[in-house]
């Protein structure tokens, strides 16, 4: 079977909106969940212009977006497991998602800087 970054990245940023879905929407959660789907959703986006990149360097400025932003997911994803105790677990869970695809890009990334990535 084919490995699908693309597709994985995509279900990361659906299981989100799911996700948020279901979070208690208050004054603590409110922008929390905003940050979050901003974060999560675009990993996804990036790795889509990077594969659909005009030069080397702007594909390897958009897996370091996604690294970035999978990264950021982390945080977000932490501050409402605080936020809404009921959800540690799920946050727990898709952590552990954002932290594998922050691996992965930072993976991209260097393998972009010590020149192993020959096509865009």
């Amino acid at each position: 079977m084919k490995y699908d970054l693309e597709e994985r990245t995509a279900k990361f940023g659906e299981d989100i909106i799911k996700f948020c879905k279901a979070i208690k929407n208050n004054e603590f959660t409110k922008s929390l969940i905003n940050q979050l789907i901003r974060a999560a959703t675009s990993i996804g986006a990036n790795y889509m212009e990077a594969n659909q990149a005009s030069s080397k360097k702007d594909f390897k400025n958009k897996i370091r977006i996604s690294q970035k932003e999978a990264n950021e997911s982390k945080h977000w994803l932490r501050m409402i497991s605080t936020a809404d105790e009921n959800q540690k677990e799920k946050c727990r869970e898709l952590w552990k998602e954002a932290h594998e695809l922050t691996l992965i890009f930072a993976k991209i990334s260097k393998s972009c800087k010590e020149g192993k990535i020959e096509a865009v």
